[in-house]
């Protein structure tokens, strides 16, 4: 049996979900960045407006839509410098046979994503 995901290639996951999402919704990508202690994880441009997206990877049985609100506060103040929206999302993972179980390194996965959360 393969080993289970790391937090940062859990994280890197949750990334790539997050991220074709945003491509295909037209967003334009100004910065990446796929460090798991790093924020935002997304800086991109949608009609004109900069966007601040926080990317997180939640396991069951956290919910991935609630987020750390004071964490969250920190943000969006630092996103009005820069007049900018901010989004959270989560991203649910676990394991392709039963959401309950991690994710597990070469076997299939289950997500759960709802899209983005405006703040």
């Amino acid at each position: 049996m393969d080993a289970q995901l790391s937090r940062q290639e859990l994280h890197n996951l949750a990334m790539n979900i997050v991220g074709k999402d945003l491509e295909g919704q037209g967003y334009e990508f100004l910065g990446i960045n796929s460090d798991i202690k790093k924020n935002p994880q997304f800086v991109a441009l949608r009609d004109k407006l900069l966007h601040f997206v926080i990317v997180r990877a939640v396991a069951y049985p956290n919910e991935p839509q609630v987020y750390d609100a004071a964490f969250m506060e920190t943000i969006t103040t630092h996103a009005k410098n820069f007049e900018a929206k901010v989004f959270y999302a989560g991203v649910g993972l676990g394991h392709g046979t039963d959401y309950a179980l991690p994710p597990i390194k070469n076997e299939p996965y289950t997500q759960l994503y709802r899209g983005l959360q405006e703040l």
